[in-house]
């Protein structure tokens, strides 16, 4: 999925347009990937604003269909040093090997997240008098993978905030612009209607990223001097 996905299942729902050679937009963004050391092939821009008006940029593929891809409404929503902060962000996950490290921790947890899907299915399906494996265990079935996927999920979600936190304070080393990234974080709360600070608990259970006022919160350190 990781290799084929760009290039077979993405286009089937978007436009995808290169930047041309002559782009100021691309010499940026590869440039951005000069100082992260990270190997750009291609890059993109993508109608993404006809699903959504989420700014956001990411990088896809594997080795041949390695790309980075632009949404159209981050390029235009957006200034140069916010689009800029993104972009590093991004290629924080390729410096960071996160795309190989996220499928080695799917490899793990997904045999065992089925092993307890299949066990509490069981336990709930006996205990309800149907025989596992019956279409009777079917709405049991259901529930089990409900109560193990949102188990697995929390343990997931902490790991996944660290390797946002990593992936920002990546960007600030390679952008060494702390004021982007607060503009940027403050435009992104704006438009996704964002609870900047909400409740711990919630944190927790769902926050697959830090909040917007940790993310805030890191590049003002780091622009007193916390490098």
């Amino acid at each position: 999925m990781s290799l084929f996905a760009p290039v077979v299942i993405a286009p089937l729902f978007n436009d995808f347009e290169p930047l041309p050679e002559s782009s100021e937009l691309r010499s940026r963004v590869l440039e951005l990937g000069d100082r992260a050391d990270v190997e750009i092939g291609e890059v993109f821009r993508v109608d993404a604003s006809r699903q959504s008006t989420a700014l956001n940029a990411y990088v896809a593929g594997i080795g041949p269909t390695k790309r980075v891809v632009l949404y159209d409404t981050l390029i235009d929503g957006t200034t140069e040093r916010e689009l800029d902060s993104v972009v590093a962000h991004e290629l924080a996950h390729q410096a960071h090997s996160d795309i190989p490290r996220g499928i080695l921790f799917a490899a793990i947890v997904a045999p065992l997240g089925l092993l307890g899907v299949r066990e509490l299915t069981r336990a709930l399906a006996r205990r309800a008098g149907a025989e596992p494996g019956s279409p009777a265990a079917v709405p049991a079935l259901f529930l089990a993978i409900a109560v193990v996927s949102f188990v697995a999920n929390v343990p997931a979600n902490q790991l996944s905030r660290q390797v946002e936190a990593s992936a920002d304070a990546f960007a600030l080393r390679i952008t060494d612009d702390p004021d982007a990234l607060v503009d940027l974080q403050l435009r992104l709360a704006d438009r996704n209607l964002s609870d900047v600070d909400p409740p711990g608990w919630a944190k927790v259970l769902f926050g697959t990223h830090p909040t917007t006022l940790e993310r805030i919160g890191s590049a003002q350190a780091w622009e007193g001097g916390a490098r």
